[in-house]
């Protein structure tokens, strides 16, 4: 069997990179091209011992492409989506542009492996905090059944992209400095805006979560308040969650379950001051789950809270799509 060919689309982003990383890390036997926007044609990068050159993305790159891994924004997704699909390319594709559509499997391997064999040539890959959220509840949702979450976000500026975080470098530095990516500046600062608000004042990011959510459980009646914060950190998402569920929760009994879920590592010794942080999640795949205690407001003991952190450029996006190309490889073979 001959090797397969892999393209990354939107390689010389952050997303692009860490998949290009995560490629090389897993070993993923393969032929690999690059493409760019023309400003970044001619660039080149390291992939198992080999010197890649990134090429402009055109209609015709996807010729003898067999799977995509797509790392640009909506509009350009859009706009090379037919052209990959066209010469019958698989894509998993980490925008946004496709992960409602009906017709396209939306995935995190550790929860729903089994619905990459609906695809019908595109994958789409979760949002970075539903990710990391999901990863993080998915076994006590197998146990409890979670009807309903109340989340906050705290977002790493590296969700913005390399200007996100060009931004916080630089306003460290000098907090005269304008910031490019975010309404205000975001050294010794956070915004609670994350994406456009819509008319009842809730952001697009905050909508994701319960949209998402629900499509990845196949559960249309989860319900979700979420409110998500851009703050002054460099990688790592992390996330404040009370779930509601079905029946009573046992505390000791999330806790075995965590300390079993594939994806979750359990760091929860707060008397030691022992938990979750963004600097101990970053630039590593799994997500960790801590200060797992009773809802004290909620008497029928149906709520229980959590605290989670995960590196979203890695889980919350790149790795991620590369452990769906490895399912689908699998899956193929």
């Amino acid at each position: 069997m001959s090797k397969l060919t892999i393209a990354i689309a939107g390689a010389t982003g952050a997303v692009g990179q860490q998949m290009l990383q995560c490629l090389e890390e897993r070993k993923i036997d393969c032929e690999l091209r690059l493409f760019a926007s023309y400003r970044s044609a001619g660039k080149t990068f390291s992939f198992q011992g080999k010197e890649i050159v990134v090429e402009e993305l055109k209609e015709e790159s996807f010729e003898n492409i067999d799977i995509v891994l797509g790392a640009t924004e909506n509009d350009i997704t859009k706009k090379w989506m037919p052209w990959a699909q066209k010469h019958h390319a698989v894509v998993i594709d980490n925008s946004s542009a496709y992960r409602l559509d009906p017709n396209v499997p939306l995935v995190i391997p550790e929860i729903n492996p089994e619905d990459i064999q609906k695809h019908q040539g595109i994958i789409a890959n979760p949002n970075c905090a539903t990710i990391i959220a999901l990863v993080a509840l998915n076994q006590l949702h197998q146990e409890f059944h979670i009807h309903r979450m109340i989340v906050s976000t705290y977002q790493a500026v590296s969700g913005a992209g390399v200007k996100g975080v060009k931004d916080l470098e630089n306003q460290v530095k000098d907090p005269s400095i304008p910031s490019t990516a975010f309404p205000y500046p975001i050294a010794f600062n956070l915004i609670p805006q994350i994406g456009d608000f819509d008319e009842n004042g809730i952001s697009k990011e905050e909508w994701k979560l319960q949209n998402e959510s629900r499509k990845i459980w196949h559960d249309p009646n989860l319900l979700v308040n979420c409110t998500c914060v851009r703050v002054p950190i460099l990688r790592s998402h992390s996330e404040s969650i009370t779930i509601e569920c079905d029946q009573p929760v046992n505390i000791d009994k999330a806790r075995e379950l965590l300390e079993s879920a594939e994806g979750v590592k359990l760091v929860d010794d707060p008397q030691n001051q022992q938990y979750p942080m963004p600097l101990d999640t970053s630039d590593q795949d799994l997500v960790f789950v801590g200060r797992l205690r009773k809802d004290p407001s909620d008497p029928t003991g149906h709520s229980m809270i959590l605290f989670c952190c995960g590196d979203q450029i890695r889980k919350g996006a790149a790795t991620n799509a590369v452990q769906i190309l490895q399912a689908l490889i699998q899956n193929q073979n």
